[in-house]
């Protein structure tokens, strides 16, 4: 039965919660709250500069050994600090789930997977269309009567334009 409060509505996270389940536990994760609330459970100094990749569970023994992915640079540090992570992780799983843990370190950029700081690409500059190309646009859109959608044409018109330039010049 529905609440009259939500009329209708869902939390994103209960709409998700199945994908992120799947997602995780294809990388060993059984608890995805280790890879969603990575910050709370070993501090944000630490989460900004390593990030959790993957859990790999043994056959010999119990507990499972977590790989992290830094910088060269901060390997050392982690290293240092490897139990004190190991007990907060244990502590987020609830029992001692993780026994090993095993660093691994990469250049801050290059491989997708392989970076250790995760945030978004920087946004690339596309240069401005030329005169040619901006007047070929405005013909070609010409004819719609409404202001908006003639705006929206041009621009698409422009980019495609200019897309087919560069591939002539095989850029």
């Amino acid at each position: 039965m529905r609440r009259a409060t939500t009329k209708g509505f869902s939390r994103t996270s209960s709409l998700l919660r199945e994908r992120i389940r799947k997602a995780s536990e294809s990388r060993g994760f059984a608890e995805s709250r280790v890879l969603t609330h990575w910050a709370d459970i070993v501090g944000g100094d630490i989460a900004s500069i390593c990030q959790p990749v993957d859990v790999k569970y043994s056959r010999q023994s119990f507990g499972a050994t977590l790989t992290v992915l830094t910088t060269g640079a901060q390997a050392p540090m982690l290293e240092m600090q490897k139990e004190t992570l190991r007990t907060r992780i244990n502590a987020a799983y609830g029992y001692n789930a993780i026994t090993h843990m095993r660093i691994t370190q990469t250049a801050p950029t290059g491989f997708a997977e392989g970076q250790a700081q995760f945030g978004a690409a920087p946004k690339v500059e596309k240069p401005k269309p030329d005169a040619a190309t901006c007047a070929e646009a405005a013909e070609v859109a010409a004819p719609v009567g409404d202001d908006d959608l003639r705006q929206a044409l041009e621009r698409l018109a422009q980019n495609v334009i200019s897309k087919n330039k560069n591939a002539k010049k095989g850029v």
